[in-house]
């Protein structure tokens, strides 16, 4: 008797916490500008009782009322801010920027496809809140801000050693191979690059920023778009020159990031690449006179294990080569990655082709900042058939 009037009592309680989720929904869509939004984010909080619907009010309090002070960076979406909620639970908010076309489709994009998410590699989205034009995120906060922040400064890179910046490579790698492959829906990130992975306290990096994402039909291969949106250096050359999308536009990027993971250095950006204009061409050329040990950032000192990372820096090189067939998928780059950490036993991997080569004009300027506090902009892009594109910025 007793033990069925418990399970009464529980069954009593999740009815009334459903109905109150209910409840504000309804709310929510009243004071919604679209009643899509709500609608949408009904089916999200009927599926997923992890996904919480959050106050404004709740959300201000929690971030100091988006004080500068918590303000964490700025991306195409709006602001980022720290906050702190009531039972002591750290959270990242992502604020809709007012009158943000872009920002209100990557909004949509975002709660769509995260929220059905779950991997030790990605960052958890926690909730939501749509309140009259109030549009924001909320995220699982990430002490060490993002990857960026380590390998592109002086002081912080030295802080990750091979051994850091190794099991980041596969972190990604792993997190990248469950959106093409082995989540439930096949999804396209779109927007790879260093200031898209985040760090936990441990140091584990999570894959970010899902508003340029693309979800992926069981029999697609590749996709085209109009709209090409991404960032600069990190594109692949199909993709940034016809629009043309797929895993294998993911891998570009990934082989982009191996590189300025190995090397401490932008793919673009003032360095001394030689005649090389960015990091791609300056590795592709070590690689082929049998130098690419000077491409190893000089922070990791003796730490490293040259056998290991020079195999990385050739993994890199398979990734970025120009023809989308000829780069491995996310599944062979974490069998070949997987097998690094014995290079010396290792079998032996095919010899990349030559990566494609661009003429960047780089411009650094002042404006909003990103998540450590400065930007580079990439002014214009000209690829190798001449075709110029502006960029758009680089920004969490």
């Amino acid at each position: 008797m007793m033990a069925a009037g418990l399970v009464i009592i529980r069954a009593r309680r999740r009815k009334g916490a459903e109905k109150k989720r209910k409840l504000q929904l309804e709310a929510q869509s009243r004071n919604s500008s679209t009643t899509e939004d709500a609608l949408k984010l009904w089916r999200i909080e009927e599926s997923s009782s992890e996904f919480t619907l959050y106050d404004f009010a709740e959300l201000a309090a929690a971030t100091g009322g988006f004080s500068d002070e918590n303000l964490l960076g700025r991306g195409g979406f709006g602001p980022v801010y720290k906050g702190k909620l009531p039972d002591g639970a750290e959270i990242a908010v992502k604020r809709l920027a007012a009158h943000s076309g872009q920002g209100l489709e990557e909004f949509k994009n975002e709660i769509q496809l995260i929220a059905k998410l779950q991997h030790t590699n990605l960052v958890r989205l926690v909730g939501c809140c749509v309140q009259e034009e109030e549009k924001l995120l909320v995220y699982e906060y990430m002490p060490n801000r993002s990857l960026n922040c380590f390998i592109f400064d002086q002081q912080r890179g030295p802080l990750l050693d091979w051994e850091k910046r190794r099991r980041i490579i596969e972190g990604v790698a792993q997190g990248l191979l469950y959106l093409h492959k082995h989540s439930r829906v096949r999804i396209i990130h779109r927007d790879l690059k260093a200031s898209n992975i985040l760090l936990d306290k441990d140091l584990n990096p999570k894959i970010s920023d899902f508003g340029m994402a693309r979800i992926f039909g069981s029999n697609m291969t590749e996709a085209n778009t109009n709209r090409v949106v991404g960032t600069y250096g990190y594109m692949a050359p199909e993709y940034a020159s016809e629009g043309i999308f797929s895993v294998k536009s993911d891998v570009y990027s990934f082989g982009v990031l191996l590189l300025e993971i190995v090397s401490g250095k932008r793919n673009t950006g003032h360095h001394n690449y030689g005649d090389f204009v960015n990091l791609l061409g300056y590795a592709w050329q070590l690689w082929r006179d049998g130098r690419v040990f000077e491409l190893i950032d000089p922070t990791l000192g003796e730490r490293g294990d040259v056998a290991t990372i020079v195999r990385c820096v050739k993994v890199a090189l398979l990734c970025v080569q120009e023809s989308a067939t000829d780069r491995p998928t996310m599944a062979d780059v974490t069998a070949m990655l997987a097998t690094a950490g014995d290079a010396a036993s290792a079998g032996p991997l095919p010899d990349p082709k030559r990566p494609p080569h661009f003429s960047l004009r780089v411009a650094t300027t002042s404006g909003s900042d990103d998540d450590c506090g400065s930007r580079t902009r990439f002014t214009t892009s000209c690829s190798t058939n001449d075709l110029t594109i502006t960029s758009i910025h680089e920004g969490r």
